[in-house]
């Protein structure tokens, strides 16, 4: 029976992934929330769609900005973190040797390994520090070493990400003049465009794209249909 090569495909852009789902999510249902409450006021003082526009030109601008540096200091705050928990290993290693050792050693005890298969295994770690710190930032805190330039590129991710997603459903009152009418292309298209991207985001994050459609599109209908009424009931 002739061999067959086994390929395993992982997603491997997982930060770059996050930084989209954050603002395309936030920037089609913020925006969209804010239109829909606009909307219920506007109509009920016989307004056109210009206050609208307006605000909902400024909350995308501020909320970009807003989201993008909340993004740049999550990313400098790993960055921070790893380079800290580094300095520290390699001092142990310095300072504390037996007990570091003792710490290799436990990881491939809890594996099941016994004294005399792990010794080699251990001694060879040990023996670099580089390797031997590697390990312990990987295995023992789980860190991996993060990307010099993520914080900057995760910061541009989710702002442009999020005015992207900001100007769908703010689209319809450029366009337009009448509340109302606005209103109703706006859910139409934003809540297309929620299930799209909801599916795309399932597909490459291994859920049934369909199922996360769904749950996008009704994350983002209740934020709005919330905004709306909270809106009437003020006006």
């Amino acid at each position: 029976m002739p061999a067959v090569d086994h390929v395993e495909k992982h997603f491997t852009a997982s930060a770059s992934v996050r930084d989209i789902v954050i603002g395309m999510s936030d920037g089609l249902t913020v925006p969209f929330a804010l239109a829909a409450g606009l909307t219920s006021a506007a109509a009920a003082l016989a307004r056109g769609t210009g206050i609208i526009v307006t605000a909902g030109l400024a909350e995308i601008a501020a909320g970009s900005i807003a989201m993008g540096l909340g993004g740049y200091l999550a990313a400098k705050t790993d960055s921070e973190h790893y380079a800290s928990e580094l300095d520290r290993e390699y001092r142990e290693t310095v300072e504390l040797p037996e007990v570091e050792v003792e710490e290799v050693a436990k990881v491939f005890r809890d594996y099941g390994l016994t004294e005399a298969q792990m010794k080699p295994v251990v001694d060879a770690i040990t023996g670099n520090q580089k390797r031997w710190v590697d390990f312990m930032m990987r295995f023992e805190l789980g860190l991996e070493e993060p990307d010099p330039s993520r914080a900057g590129r995760s910061a541009a991710t989710i702002a442009v990400s999020y005015v992207v997603g900001g100007l769908v459903p703010l689209a319809p009152y450029i366009l337009m003049n009448e509340v109302l009418p606005a209103l109703w292309i706006s859910v139409a298209v934003t809540l297309l465009a929620l299930f799209v991207f909801g599916s795309i985001k399932g597909y490459f994050t291994g859920v049934n794209p369909f199922r996360s459609g769904l749950q996008t599109v009704l994350v983002g209908g209740l934020a709005a249909a919330a905004a709306f009424f909270i809106a009437r009931l003020v006006v």
